[in-house]
């Protein structure tokens, strides 16, 4: 057996990176007086601009680690102002920025970080290097739409200044160069003299279309074919190579590219009309080639919008754009340029597709006094505001309980994630041994689990529409919606003014004043479910869909 023997220069290297290891360790840089060192160190002269870049990252990691983020901040200020290259300044702050982000915090330095990455993109761009700007922008922007700055906390930067957060992306030239490709013709007119040909495109959730390709399945004047582009194992990688998706809308001429061209091309020489549903990597995918003749419908629901999906669509090549509420239409004005640019895409507000009628059952008596939550897989659902509503009641009358259906949070997604799961498990222990909380879990049989709850609540941040409420409404159960926050008018601007409320408390009130008595409770529940057939059932919305695909000229 032989033994490899390292080169006095490998050995030196690997004795260098065990000591900084040791020496950046949050253990160490928890002493206030080793923090001040390699602030000294790191801030002083003679140090190589690589070497003091590549430290100073270590040294920040540790810090946060360490939970000494001003120290962290106070550290990498002291070294930038010695870094010259642009490039190293962006690389510098970036790194920092994904540190804090993994300790599940907002970066103090955000706009100045994703500025500067965007910066170093538009000069390579500018300099004809757009394999260089293309890299850039791949790591640059997803940076924006990290999931702890959007998903895992109760608030977001979008929510309180969209176009303002987003003016680093909205202002680069590399990035608007992704989507400035037109198409060669516009769309043909619906046939007249065979059926229209209409194909169904999503990526591994078609969740909100069953009835609607059901609907035109069964028409004889309509040919319906479904695509969804996550099921060939062999091409399921291409809809999250996001930098290989750059490179291609940035120079073109790519393997990727040729790719897209020879698996989507068959699909659009057929149809007449793809409906993408969900602007994600599929919509990306059906506008980076040129569609030719066939009409390019994509529907938006609300995630999107908070990722990088749609500055990455090619929204000159989208004829129609499908929201599922007016306030996500008015949102997306402000996210994506294209919308209130020149020869924008037509917009629609269009409620997904629900069959309501199986949720209307006879409740139990039991029921009065039960809250239900349905959905709490993620933070925004915010399950602590239906905790805070429980507790308003139960101070009153402890008859009071909440039923949580679905999964729970995840807490291994982000640091954020596991602070607010870690925040509201204890709460929810307390209740739990109190018998006044219970927790489902995921469930099949939503119809049979609504017939025995009382009052459904959305206690949600934000939301498109929210499809369990309604549902819940359906079933006869009084509706208690929260005002989403992150809106200015969400919740107000789609359910009756009575259903909505602003606090915990507001909501204990009427949740207190509509079950003071079984008649009262059932009288509210039944014009609920009511106003939830007579609005959003399949029923009266398939017409908007008609309209849409067809012109309105279908047999209603």
């Amino acid at each position: 057996m032989t033994t490899r023997r390292l080169s006095p220069r490998r050995l030196v290297r690997t004795a260098v990176t065990r000591t900084l290891t040791g020496m950046t360790a949050p253990r160490v840089l928890r002493h206030r007086a080793a923090e001040r060192l390699w602030r000294g160190l790191l801030a002083g002269p003679g140090l190589p601009e690589k070497a003091r870049v590549a430290a100073a990252e270590r040294v920040h990691a540790g810090l946060v680690d360490a939970g000494r983020v001003p120290a962290a901040h106070s550290s990498a200020t002291a070294v930038q102002r010695r870094v010259a290259s642009r490039v190293r300044q962006a690389r510098l702050l970036d790194t920092l920025a994904r540190a804090e982000l993994g300790a599940g915090l907002v970066p103090r330095r955000f706009a100045e970080t994703w500025r500067a990455g965007f910066e170093v993109a538009d000069a390579w761009y500018g300099e004809g290097r757009s394999g260089p700007a293309a890299r850039q922008l791949a790591r640059t922007m997803p940076l924006g739409f990290h999931r702890v700055l959007h998903f895992d906390r109760l608030t977001s930067p979008m929510a309180e200044d969209a176009a303002g957060f987003l003016a680093p992306l909205h202002g680069s030239r590399a990035a608007a160069a992704l989507t400035a490709a037109r198409r060669s013709t516009p769309p043909a007119a619906p046939p007249t003299d065979r059926p229209l040909r209409l194909l169904f495109a999503t990526c591994a959730n078609d969740n909100f279309l069953r009835e609607i390709r059901d609907r035109y399945a069964a028409m004889p004047d309509v040919e319906v074919r479904f695509l969804d582009v996550a099921a060939d194992p062999d091409r399921r990688p291409m809809n999250s190579q996001t930098g290989r998706m750059i490179e291609q809308l940035l120079a073109g001429g790519t393997a990727y590219g040729d790719e897209v061209e020879r698996w989507l091309r068959p699909h659009l020489d057929w149809a007449d009309t793809v409906f993408v549903d969900w602007s994600v990597s599929t919509a990306v995918l059906f506008t980076m080639i040129d569609p030719g003749t066939t009409r390019i419908v994509v529907r938006l629901h609300s995630f999107e919008l908070y990722s990088l999906w749609p500055h990455l669509v090619n929204f000159a090549r989208v004829d129609d754009l499908v929201f599922v509420s007016e306030h996500l239409r008015e949102l997306a004005r402000s996210v994506i340029p294209a919308l209130s640019g020149p020869n924008p895409p037509r917009t629609h507000v269009l409620t997904n597709a629900m069959d309501l009628r199986p949720f209307r059952r006879p409740k139990t008596d039991s029921a009065r006094f039960t809250l239900g939550l349905v959905g709490i897989g993620a933070v925004a659902k915010d399950p602590g505001w239906a905790v805070e509503v429980l507790r308003e009641l139960r101070a009153v009358d402890p008859r009071y309980r909440l039923l949580l259906v679905g999964s729970p949070i995840d807490p291994s997604v982000s640091a954020a994630a596991a602070r607010y799961h870690g925040e509201l498990a204890p709460a929810l222990a307390e209740l739990r041994a109190a018998g006044a909380v219970e927790e489902l879990g995921h469930t099949g049989d939503v119809p049979s689990v609504l017939s025995g709850i009382g009052v459904i609540l959305s206690s949600s941040v934000r939301e498109s529409f929210h499809c369990a409420l309604v549902e819940g409404a359906a079933s006869g159960a009084v509706p208690v919606v929260r005002d989403w926050p992150f809106f200015d008018r969400g919740a107000r601007g789609l359910f009756p003014e009575d259903w909505v409320v602003r606090t915990p408390k507001e909501a204990a009130a009427r949740i207190l004043a509509t079950t003071a008595t079984e008649a009262a409770w059932r009288k509210v529940g039944s014009a609920a479910a009511d106003h939830a057939l007579a609005t959003w059932d399949w029923t009266v919305t398939r017409h908007g869909f008609d309209e849409l695909f067809l012109g309105g000229r279908v047999d209603r």
